[in-house]
């Protein structure tokens, strides 16, 4: 194992190479030329990237993994105390405060003898607190329009289910999925591509819905999915390649039928 390195002085470093990278006079022309929007897609790319070193528990990765992540970070810090707005003592000290503020019964006076459900309801209530702190009154305000999709209709349905906007239970919402499925089929056959689109990120908005009901991580079930997708297909193509072949050289119900081998292989 690597000797302890010191954290303060690992940060002091990576914020004077951050410094150094944007100087107007000696720094790099590309990291000079950046800016927060031109940044930000860096920034979910290299947390995915995080996630898929964990996803693949490649834990030798995942140091330089959130090295990245973190780089983000003293980027949008550092283009943000050029522009006199803030900097990155600022980024820490908010986080600090938030979290002591969220965790009273560690922190403050509270009693940490209770479970991890009220655990949960207090820190949505503390949280509720600092959304009317900031004026959002709106139950939907502050759910970020920057999310992914699937995160943000999640945490939308959340919201509303907490004033009582959701439905009873879940066969509600496969009733609900049935409807939507039936419009979308509708707007294939009778409507336009726009009216298409409309009614298939119904029938998305209201599967999330059902995977909340159903206490399934959408993102989680999706991303397995793609990963038994992944596997299946391959297993066609080296089967395929056993014979000299691509999957261009072959045929559907060829290909189906290895899928089939491939996926009782898994099951054995």
């Amino acid at each position: 194992m690597a000797a302890a390195r010191d954290p303060e002085a690992e940060i002091t470093r990576l914020l004077g190479i951050m410094a150094a990278l944007r100087d107007p006079q000696t720094g790099c022309p590309w990291d000079i030329e950046q800016d927060f929007a031109s940044i930000a897609p860096y920034t979910i790319e290299e947390a995915h990237e995080v996630e898929d070193a964990i996803q693949r528990q490649a834990w030798d990765e995942l140091p330089g993994e959130l090295g990245d992540l973190l780089l983000q970070v003293v980027f949008h810090a550092q283009m943000a105390h050029e522009a006199g707005m803030f900097d990155f003592a600022d980024c820490a000290a908010a986080i600090s405060d938030k979290l002591i503020f969220r965790h009273p019964h560690v922190f403050g006076d509270e009693s940490r003898d209770k479970s991890a459900e009220q655990q949960v309801r207090d820190w949505e209530a503390i949280k509720a607190a600092e959304r009317a702190g900031k004026a959002e009154g709106g139950t939907l305000d502050g759910v970020a329009l920057g999310l992914p999709a699937l995160t943000r209709a999640l945490k939308l349905q959340n919201r509303a289910a907490r004033v009582g906007f959701d439905w009873p239970d879940a066969g509600d919402v496969l009733e609900k999925i049935a409807e939507e499925a039936a419009e979308l089929v509708e707007a294939r056959d009778r409507l336009g591509p726009e009216a298409m689109e409309e009614e298939f990120g119904d029938l998305l908005f209201a599967m999330a819905n059902l995977a909340r009901h159903l206490k399934v991580d959408p993102e989680a079930a999706l991303r397995r999915a793609n990963a038994k997708f992944t596997r299946r297909f391959q297993a066609i193509e080296a089967a395929l390649a056993r014979t000299g072949r691509r999957p261009e050289d072959s045929d559907l119900a060829e290909m189906d039928r290895l899928w089939q081998e491939a996926k009782a292989a898994e099951r054995t």
